[in-house]
């Protein structure tokens, strides 16, 4: 018997849904859709969910999860040393369509939901500032001085690379993330040191 079928019913619409979500977008797929998929009926799914949008949410607050699940594996792989986790972050950026080319299911969401009071934008935004605000603690972490600055560069710099892809593929310029991405950490750090080196020079003459 299929997976799908087995599992529990709401985990199987989440399921579903999110990879109907995913390849046709969220107003390409009615409720209809989504619950023949998932071999399910509506009063299964409106018990569960109590509207597409809730489900919308559901879906979103999932991949959110995933995503956040992230940075503990960045410190479980590099304890005690931000500047290796920055950049284990960046390298792990340049996946930066997900594996279809699709970019991130976020930002994509926000586009479709043109209602800036639909609870989805809501969390999308909140999600979005949540991230950044991790990323701004790791650079400080490692030492960044202007670890703000930096943080929202690279925030730019991934949102950026992930309509790139979509746009140009993944031979454009979303391609060259990583390697701007070290440039740029490269200058921040490299900024910051210059007084110290100045003044070193100074001394020794």
């Amino acid at each position: 018997m299929d997976a799908a079928v087995i599992a529990k019913p709401r985990d199987r619409i989440l399921a579903t849904a999110r990879d109907l979500f995913r390849k046709h977008g969220l107003r390409g797929v009615g409720v209809d859709a989504i619950v023949e998929a998932a071999d399910t009926n509506k009063m299964t799914l409106y018990r569960h969910f109590g509207s597409k949008d809730e489900l919308v949410v559901a879906c979103l607050q999932q991949i959110a999860a995933e995503a956040s699940a992230v940075w503990d594996r960045l410190a479980a792989d590099h304890p005690d040393d931000a500047m290796a986790q920055l950049r284990t972050w960046l390298r792990q950026g340049a996946n930066c369509g997900g594996a279809d080319g699709r970019g991130c299911s976020l930002a994509n969401a926000a586009i479709e939901l043109t209602e800036t009071d639909h609870p989805a934008r809501q969390f999308i935004a909140g999600f979005k500032r949540e991230q950044r605000d991790r990323l701004a603690k790791l650079c400080r972490d490692a030492g960044v001085v202007a670890a703000e600055t930096l943080a929202d560069t690279l925030s730019l710099m991934v949102e950026g690379a992930r309509v790139s892809r979509q746009t140009m593929g993944s031979d454009g310029l979303s391609s060259k993330f990583v390697a701007s991405g070290e440039a740029v950490i490269a200058s921040f750090v490299g900024a910051q040191n210059k007084p110290a080196d100045a003044k070193a020079k100074a001394r020794s003459h």
